[in-house]
């Protein structure tokens, strides 16, 4: 069966500094036009920073959207046409003051595909070291270290809900236990 929708026209109906919104007429696979609406986004990049403690290095950080302090891995939105990397070692430091000697790359995921533009690059930080935290001015956060297995069980029971934060920590752990 044919999945595909064809775009037929696109609006964007709010302009943001962080978002823009638009507005598009589909066809969908039997034929029928629908409506779509789409959120824009540059995407961004998350960051598993693991001590040699095997501790990870989280954030918490008041999320207007959501009216609570959420507890995160570390991350933030690329610059338009800006290497993932780059952003990626930016945001380390920004946020938890720490610089790495050695980045691998995790993979990609698609925080909310329904309406969503934004994929977010995940990379896994390793041989780290203190440098100092530069935030950005509307920035405010707390940077704390957690043993993996802490992290892990935080996800499992809920306490931690931030959608990256769990794929990544599921997916570090599985790789680290494949390691062994």
């Amino acid at each position: 069966m044919e999945l595909t929708e064809k775009t037929r026209s696109q609006k964007r109906v709010f302009t943001g500094r962080l978002i823009h919104v638009r507005h598009d007429e589909v066809i969908l696979p039997d034929g029928t036009e629908t409506i779509r609406e789409v959120v824009e986004h540059p995407g961004g990049v998350a960051i598993a920073a693991l001590t040699d403690q095997n501790e990870l290095l989280l954030v918490d950080q008041f999320r207007y959207a959501q009216q609570r302090i959420m507890r995160e891995v570390p991350a933030g939105k690329r610059e338009l046409g800006e290497d993932p990397l780059v952003t990626a070692k930016r945001e380390l430091q920004e946020e938890t003051g720490y610089q790495a000697e050695e980045f691998e790359f995790l993979g990609e995921m698609v925080p909310t595909g329904a309406y969503l533009e934004e994929t977010i690059q995940m990379y896994w930080a390793k041989g780290l070291t203190f440098v100092g935290t530069h935030l950005d001015e509307d920035e405010f956060l707390n940077c704390v270290k957690v043993p993996l297995k802490e992290v892990v069980d935080q996800v499992m029971r809920g306490a931690i809900i931030d959608g990256k934060t769990i794929a990544m920590t599921l997916k570090l752990q599985a790789m680290l236990e494949e390691e062994q």
